[in-house]
C-alpha cells in the first residue's frame, strides 16, 4: 500500500493583489508556513508559471522547481481548469465563458478553442519537464444546457455530443500519453463530465483511453446527493487526482439541489471549509489508502462563510491528521509463521 502525500495546496484561490500572495516565492513560503508540503499550480496565472515557456524550456521549469523546493515545498500538478473549460463550450455560454481567454480572442469561438487546445498541449510537455505524472482540467460541455430533460432532447443528441466531446479530447489525451502524464478531469456540474454515467460515456467514445483520468473532489457528490464513497469503488483505477473540499446539503421546503438560483450562502447545497461540512474524509482517506491511491491529497478551498486564510491554516492540519501512514504488516502477524507448503497440504489435507 502507498501513503497519500500531502498536505497540498491549490493556489487559485489564494492568489491575489497583496503579499503574500501577488507571487510565487512569497505565497509558497506563506503555505510552507502553514504546514503544506506541496502546491498544485493554476496555469493561467503568469505568476505561477509561463505556461508556453514551460512546454519548451527544461531549464525554465528546473528553476520553477527549484524556487518552489526552496520554500520546502514540491509542485504536485499544474491544473488548466479553465483553458479545458473553453475545447467545448456550447454557444449559450459562449458570453460568459469570453472571460476565460485572453482578451484578443473574445468574441471568436473557433480561435479561443484553438488556443485553449494547444494550451492543454503545453501543459502536458510542462508537466514532463516538471517530473510530474498527472495533470488537472475540465472537459468543458456540448450538452449541460440540456442536463435536465425538458424539453424533451431529440434522439440521437447525447450520443452526437459525446461523439463530438470525445472527438475534441482524443488528440490532445493523445498527448498527454507521449508525455507520460494522466490527464485527469474534475469530475464536476457544468461539465459533461459530471457524475459516474456520464464520465462512463466519454471512456466509451474514447476507446477507454489510459490516460482519461479523474481528478476527485467529493464535494461536488454531496451536491449532486451522489454516493462518494461508492464512486471511489467504481473508479479507483482511473483516480489519479484528489481535492480535499467539503460540502453541506440541507434541503428544505423551498429548495434542493437546484438551489433557486440564490447566491451561494443561501443555497440548500453549499461548498465549506474542511471539517465544517458533512463529507465523510476519514471513509475517503481510508478507500483511497485501501486502494493505493498514487498521489496527493490538496487542499482546494471554497468557503461562503469562513475566511481563506483560516480555512487554509485549519485545512493543512485537518488534512495531515486524515493522512494514513500505511502498514507494511498485517496487525497479526505476530501469531503467524513464515511460508510452509507441507504444512498447507496437511491443513487443507491434500
Amino acid at each position: 500500500m502507498k501513503t497519500i502525500k500531502g498536505p497540498g495546496i491549490f493556489l487559485a484561490q489564494f492568489l491575489g493583489k497583496e503579499t503574500p500572495f501577488n507571487d510565487l516565492k512569497s505565497i509558497c513560503r506563506w503555505a510552507a508556513s502553514l504546514g503544506f508540503t506541496g502546491v498544485q499550480l493554476p496555469t493561467w496565472d503568469p505568476r505561477c508559471i509561463d505556461l508556453q515557456r514551460a512546454a519548451e524550456s527544461k531549464t525554465y521549469c528546473d528553476e520553477l522547481k527549484g524556487l518552489v523546493q526552496e520554500c520546502g515545498l514540491q509542485i504536485t500538478e499544474l491544473s488548466t481548469h479553465l483553458q479545458g473549460q473553453l475545447v467545448a463550450v456550447n454557444p449559450a455560454y459562449d458570453t460568459l465563458f469570453d472571460g476565460f481567454a485572453p482578451e484578443k480572442l473574445r468574441g471568436n469561438s473557433a480561435a479561443r478553442t484553438a488556443w485553449a487546445v494547444q494550451q492543454l498541449q503545453y501543459a502536458a510537455s510542462a508537466s514532463q519537464h516538471l517530473g510530474l505524472n498527472a495533470h488537472a482540467t475540465f472537459s468543458g460541455a456540448l450538452l449541460w444546457h440540456t442536463v435536465y430533460p425538458w424539453p424533451q432532447r431529440p434522439e440521437g443528441l447525447v450520443e452526437m455530443g459525446f461523439t463530438e466531446l470525445a472527438k475534441r479530447w482524443l488528440p490532445i489525451l493523445d498527448v498527454f500519453d507521449r508525455h507520460g502524464v494522466d490527464l485527469c478531469y474534475e469530475i464536476h456540474p457544468g461539465e459533461d463530465l459530471h457524475d459516474g454515467v456520464s464520465y462512463e460515456r466519454f471512456l466509451e467514445k474514447t476507446n477507454h483511453h489510459p490516460r482519461a483520468c479523474i481528478l476527485y473532489d467529493p464535494s461536488h457528490f454531496v451536491l449532486q446527493c451522489l454516493d462518494y464513497l461508492a464512486y471511489i469503488d467504481h473508479y479507483h483505477e482511473r483516480i489519479r487526482m484528489f481535492h480535499v473540499k467539503d460540502a453541506e446539503f440541507n434541503p428544505t421546503g423551498k429548495q434542493g439541489v437546484y438551489g433557486g438560483y440564490s447566491s451561494w450562502i443561501d443555497r440548500a447545497g453549499r461548498f465549506r471549509s474542511l471539517g465544517d461540512g458533512q463529507v465523510n474524509f476519514s471513509a475517503i482517506f481510508s478507500k483511497l489508502a485501501a486502494y493505493d491511491y498514487p498521489g496527493w491529497a490538496v487542499l482546494e478551498w471554497e468557503c461562503c462563510l469562513k475566511d481563506a486564510q483560516a480555512g487554509a491554516t485549519e485545512g493543512a492540519g485537518f488534512i495531515r491528521r486524515h493522512i494514513i501512514p500505511v502498514t507494511t504488516k498485517a496487525f497479526d502477524d505476530f501469531a503467524g509463521g513464515g511460508p510452509d507448503e507441507a504444512l498447507n497440504k496437511k491443513i487443507l489435507g491434500i
